[in-house]
């Protein structure tokens, strides 16, 4: 687009969908990542401005996360060509055809570059251990030397990091200080730091800094929903735009002048679109109009945000633990059906985002649509993640238990008549539900979700086991094995006695077919009712809009089943 609500040029042109894309800050074309039926070995392509690409990865290898040289000629890449096990940052010059050269790896470890220096001598880059421990290094891109950010690396959550534009110091989105996640200025060569961001009580969630240094645009996720503020470091002054959808607010980048911010911005109600925000005019101006379709915006349901209370007591007081949840009330009069929404992750948030499945619900038969964020989840503290953790598992599940309680006391609710439904962990813990608390549920939706965490460990992506243990816990422990074996929706098939559909696909790397072929035979075998969808060119999520009508037109007619 070259002028805001401009006409659209389509510029790639396959049968999968693009994941990714971005162009440098100087210099010409774009790189972009692309994989083969959803098997998230994505590939990283190069497309000139006439239109000429060049295939700078191949091999069933994983490749993400390309961050643009200040030259305009190289690109920086995390990929596991290496080892299955690890991801390495490799450097690929766009304009030489050369092959990418490995910069920064190491056995098992994960690594992620984040941003060049000025003078692209230096490459700012990442190791993952977990979400809540991961350090920051600096690698020398001439020779690959490593330099700690920390003379005393500590275990702190680090979401994200890039260099000040005057070299002197690195921005760091880290909860190094307490439960929330607050954007820091590090010295690299004092190891001091300093708070950008005022304390909140909630996390930030994404930033960026403006070339000259004088503006930082920061986004907090205050309790699900987005909040964007621009802080004047001269002025000490805090600007926000007005007009923005109240729901989500992603990707804050000011451009070149540093005057004008762009970002990407939706609600429940309308579309995600590309907003602009000037600065000095405090001017907001939309750049894209999505098409909703058939959809009238008018008509549409905006979600409330409750509070519930759980199951367990906290505090000097032992008051009820406080859990929220969004919901999304029908038109129609009296008792209506439920469906409950659980997110995946589970180090994840529910959002109120763009969905027109949730609105189809609401409006066109009549469900009302509750989104939890159980315990465990991302966006209330580091305690808070961490308390489904390991043999904690089912702490989670009675949490569902405790939205089953407080919606049967609600009168617009008709308590006969409350599904389930996730994707990925958030399928566990649809099953999981069913297993516990069958008898006040009609049925569920499991998308791809996990049904035996021992196999699911043993057969996920090779890269992906470590991640998954630290949450999860060691299959290779004994003890710990016989605890994730006893809590396994599988192995409770049995008990999943309401009408059950299992979505899956085949190339799912993640949640291997395997989980939810499992389960479809176990459930049939004891007696069980299961509808069961298969994409054979689905990875992880549906993602071709055929198969996602598919789904989409399967699950509605499962839900209006259950509902009469």
């Amino acid at each position: 687009m070259a002028a805001p609500l401009g006409m659209r040029e389509q510029l790639t042109f396959y049968q999968d969908p693009i994941e990714w894309a971005r162009a440098p800050r100087t210099g010409s074309g774009f790189v972009f990542l692309k994989d083969q039926g959803g098997d998230e070995n994505a590939q990283v392509y190069y497309q000139s401005r006439s239109g000429d690409v060049r295939q700078l990865t191949h091999g069933n290898f994983i490749h993400g996360s390309a961050v643009w040289a200040h030259d305009g000629r190289r690109v920086a890449f995390y990929g596991n060509d290496r080892d299955s096990l690890s991801y390495d940052v490799y450097v690929a010059d766009v304009t030489s055809g050369a092959a990418p050269q490995l910069l920064v790896g190491g056995h098992e470890d994960t690594w992620y570059p984040l941003d060049w220096s000025a003078d692209d001598s230096k490459l700012l880059v990442w190791k993952y251990v977990s979400l809540s421990e991961s350090y920051l290094y600096l690698a020398d891109v001439a020779t690959g030397s490593l330099a700690a950010l920390e003379d005393r690396p500590r275990k702190v959550g680090i979401r994200t990091a890039k260099f000040a534009p005057d070299g002197r110091g690195v921005y760091v989105l880290t909860d190094e200080d307490g439960e929330f996640v607050q954007l820091k200025l590090k010295d690299p060569v004092t190891h001091q730091s300093r708070s950008v961001t005022p304390a909140t009580g909630w996390d930030v969630e994404d930033f960026d800094v403006s070339g000259d240094g004088r503006y930082v645009a920061y986004v907090v996720d205050d309790d699900g929903r987005s909040r964007l503020t621009v802080l004047d470091t001269q002025a000490k002054l805090e600007l926000a735009p007005v007009g923005l959808p109240e729901g989500r607010i992603g990707n804050p980048r000011f451009d070149r002048s540093g005057r004008r911010l762009a970002m990407s911005a939706e609600s429940a109600v309308t579309p995600r679109d590309v907003y602009v925000y000037d600065l000095e005019h405090g001017k907001l101006e939309r750049w894209t109009r999505s098409e909703p379709g058939p959809l009238e915006l008018g008509t549409l349901t905006t979600p409330e945000l409750i509070h519930y209370p759980t199951w367990d007591r906290i505090g000097a007081g032992r008051r009820a633990r406080m859990l929220s949840a969004f919901v999304y009330r029908p038109r129609t009069a009296g008792p209506c059906p439920v469906v409950i929404d659980i997110h995946g992750g589970p180090e994840s948030q529910y959002r109120p985002g763009w969905d027109p499945f949730v609105q189809f619900l609401v409006n066109e038969l009549g469900y009302a649509v509750v989104a939890p964020n159980v315990r465990g989840s991302t966006g209330y503290g580091k305690t808070f993640l961490a308390l489904d953790n390991g043999v904690l598992r089912e702490d989670a599940v009675r949490d569902i238990g405790s939205l089953l309680v407080w919606l049967g006391v609600q009168p617009q609710f008709d308590r006969e008549r409350v599904a389930v439904m996730g994707g990925s962990y958030g399928g566990y813990l649809a099953l999981a539900s069913l297993v516990a608390y069958g008898e006040r549920l009609r049925g569920g939706i499991d998308l791809e979700g996990i049904s035996n965490f021992v196999t699911f460990l043993r057969n996920t992506a090779a890269y992906r086991r470590d991640l998954r243990r630290a949450e999860y816990g060691d299959e290779r422990d004994t003890s710990m094995r016989v605890f994730l074996e006893r809590v396994s929706p599988l192995t409770n098939a049995r008990r999943i006695k309401k009408p059950l559909l299992v979505v899956a696909g085949s190339n799912d790397p993640r949640v291997p077919l395997s989980e939810s072929e499992q389960l479809v035979w176990s459930v049939r075998a004891a007696g069980g009712e299961v509808w069961y969808l298969l994409a054979r060119d689905e990875g992880h999520g549906f993602r071709r809009k055929a198969n996602r009508d598919v789904y989409l037109q399967t699950a509605a007619s499962f839900l209006q089943t259950l509902a009469h």
